[in-house]
């Protein structure tokens, strides 16, 4: 059977977007429904009401950016749900397979890593395998030292759970982070590796990966619990250097004079003695 990658992608957010964030009548025409209607988010985007069932049936795989864009709006896809739609539509490569081996490191982000003595930082590939990390990475936690894979850990290593306060919260911003990064290679072996290992092991994952949610891992806080230092508070940037293939290279900082600094320091010169 046909891949159909972006229906899938449209029906699971049809399904999740109600009546009244569009402003209609939550109860209107007796709905059988907790989503919009198909012929509703036809009417909403000023497409044919057929023309939406092709999108979602895989009839029609290559909408214009011009109707991307709308049903970005009616489904509220944002910028990365957009930017992630619009791959879906132009992912169709015949024949386009990659090995599934492990990417190289760049020497010189290895060397940047290294440089990076005051803050955690690692280097992952798109599909979220930890290529690399500084010292004071690897003693943060041991789910992020080189080998583990943070998706993979997050749903099945029962120490994630230890990790990470708010799991929740990470775990469901972590599975649309790797539905954003993988986007641009949906084909790929280690994708389709880490999905089918992952959906059978993990209710959770195979719940939350069913609903399409797509949101890049840019910036943002995480509460992290060190066996060291405790409860840290924590902010991140995540870069994508140009020339990595999709390998992104994530900076956990605090700020300055809090006791989250004061608590990394503390850590750096465990790690050092270590």
């Amino acid at each position: 059977m046909a891949e159909n990658r972006l229906g899938e992608f449209l029906r699971a957010r049809r399904e999740l977007t109600r009546p009244e964030q569009v402003g209609l009548p939550p109860g209107a025409g007796r709905r059988r429904v907790s989503g919009l209607r198909r012929e509703e988010v036809a009417m909403l985007s000023g497409v044919s009401a057929d023309y939406y069932v092709r999108l979602e049936q895989g009839r029609d795989k290559h909408p214009s950016d011009q109707v991307l864009e709308a049903l970005s709006r009616v489904l509220d896809l944002g910028p990365d749900g957009l930017e992630h739609a619009r791959r879906l539509a132009g992912a169709a490569r015949p024949g386009r397979r990659r090995s599934g081996r492990t990417p190289r490191v760049d020497p010189a982000l290895r060397r940047l890593l290294d440089a990076l003595t005051g803050t955690p930082a690692l280097l992952t590939s798109r599909y979220l395998d930890v290529l690399a990390t500084n010292r004071l990475g690897a003693a943060l936690h041991p789910i992020f030292g080189p080998g583990s894979n943070l998706i993979r850990a997050v749903f099945l290593d029962p120490a994630s759970r230890d990790c990470y306060p708010d799991w929740d919260k990470v775990a469901q911003e972590t599975v649309a982070s790797l539905r954003s990064s993988a986007g641009a290679d949906p084909d790929h072996p280690r994708l389709a590796e880490l999905v089918g290992e992952l959906s059978v092991k993990s209710p959770d994952f195979r719940a939350w990966w069913a609903k399409h949610e797509v949101k890049a891992k840019t910036r943002g806080t995480k509460q992290i619990v060190n066996a060291e230092v405790g409860l840290l508070h924590l902010e991140y940037e995540t870069l994508i250097p140009p020339s990595a293939d999709g390998q992104m290279l994530v900076i956990y900082h605090a700020e300055p004079h809090s006791p989250a600094a004061q608590a990394l320091a503390l850590l750096g010169s465990v790690a050092v003695t270590a």
